[in-house]
């Protein structure tokens, strides 16, 4: 009995969402709706548009010439843009400085390079990239991130460390201001 009443109420149910989905679509047919895939959107420019704006043509042949212009200049290639994510930055120098800490230097400079990569002007990451290729034996590209570092941050504080690098790496001569043992 109970699979004869189960036979004839699925049928019923069937039936009766059937209509409720079209009458729901005649409804909006009804009201002038469509759906949007139906919808045209109207390009075109209104009726006084010239009159109203009569350099119009010129302003957009202007900015097209602009852009040629400058697409010369460049060599006609497209220049290359960069990410700039100083969060991802910042994750990579915490990487590095995990890596650093096991004295796996290539790994961490990796790392710092690719903080720079995502934030080029990261005076943190410069410094600890010189620190890193200093214990690779790659002194010159080390005096290198040193000064990078100095430049963003001249009075930051790692800057006497970093004077000091460079002092011991023989790329910058010795500023008595700076230096602790200077004589009066």
């Amino acid at each position: 009995m109970s699979r004869l009443v189960l036979l004839l109420a699925v049928p019923l149910l069937l039936a009766t969402s059937g209509p409720a989905q079209d009458s729901s679509h005649s409804r909006a047919a009804e009201a002038g709706q469509s759906s949007s895939r139906d919808t045209k959107i109207d390009l075109s420019p209104p009726k006084d548009d010239a009159k109203n704006h009569p350099d119009s043509a010129a302003a957009v042949s202007d900015a097209e010439a602009e852009s040629a212009a400058d697409t010369e200049d460049s060599g006609g290639d497209v220049q290359e843009m960069h990410p700039w994510d100083p969060h991802k930055a910042a994750k990579d120098v915490e990487v590095g400085d995990f890596y650093f800490k096991q004295k796996n230097y290539r790994a961490a400079a990796s790392r710092y390079r690719e903080a720079l990569f995502y934030k080029p002007d990261d005076a943190i990451a410069n410094f600890r990239l010189g620190e890193c290729l200093e214990k690779m034996n790659r002194p010159g590209e080390a005096a290198l991130h040193y000064q990078a570092y100095l430049k963003i941050l001249p009075d930051g504080p790692l800057s006497k460390d970093a004077h000091k690098q460079l002092e011991k790496l023989g790329r910058e001569k010795p500023n008595p201001a700076t230096s602790g043992d200077a004589k009066p």
